[in-house]
């Protein structure tokens, strides 16, 4: 049971400091800033890994975990406990932060600045470098190791920097389901549970193409 808690830590963690950076951000008109919030996500999730990873792998991701089970490196019995640990953990954090900040609309939720496909391609692909890079990092399926935390980390801020103002950079279903429910504005949700799992699958089938490639030219 030890990986499914470290799951709803790593979850609340992510959701609480993430989200809790764009409410405070509000509540401050604007102290913490754009920067500062891609920053905050981009730091909680390397630390996360650095603290969960050898423990369960620190997916905090149902794209994440779904995609590793793609990749055959992860077991599929493993999926719904993973995912509802990661759903339990972001609640309990969105729930927090609503009584933290009973005022606040929308708790840090995620909406697309423009047109809903805009969003919903923009997901896919952000998601999809995000799990181009894990796949390429991990050990099996966990998000560990020297260089792991830094190079995912750093994706996550580096995406939701340039991105963030437009889709919201959420590239986690359950990152943006919890501010959802909890504030009861679960508007274009649908971009944000699908375009994720989409791109995190889509990045597998690529990686093992490329893999493939590249032993097929090791044997010539």
């Amino acid at each position: 049971m030890k990986k499914y808690y470290a799951e709803v830590i790593g979850r609340f963690a992510l959701v609480f400091c993430g989200t809790g950076a764009i409410i405070i951000n509000q509540e401050t008109a604007g102290v913490v800033s754009h920067v500062g919030i891609a920053f905050t996500f981009g730091l909680i999730v390397m630390v996360m890994i650095y603290a969960l990873g050898p423990i369960s792998g620190a997916h905090l991701n149902p794209a994440v975990t779904i995609a590793f089970t793609v990749a055959r490196r992860f077991p599929a019995n493993q999926i719904i406990p993973y995912v509802l640990s990661q759903s339990v953990g972001a609640l309990v954090a969105s729930g927090t932060l609503r009584f933290l900040f009973a005022n606040n609309e929308f708790l840090g939720g995620t909406f697309p600045a423009g047109p809903a496909l805009q969003s919903f391609i923009l997901e896919i692909i952000l998601t999809f470098f995000l799990m181009l890079v894990i796949i390429q990092v991990a050990t099996g399926s966990k998000e560990q190791g020297m260089f792991a935390g830094l190079a995912i980390g750093s994706t996550v801020l580096l995406e939701a920097m340039f991105a963030g103002p437009i889709c919201g950079a959420s590239m986690n279903p359950v990152r943006s389901l919890s501010p959802a429910i909890i504030s009861g504005h679960m508007q274009h949700l649908w971009i944000y549970l699908t375009a994720p799992v989409i791109g995190a699958v889509l990045a597998i089938l690529v990686w093992n193409f490329l893999k493939s490639t590249k032993n097929a030219n090791e044997e010539v």
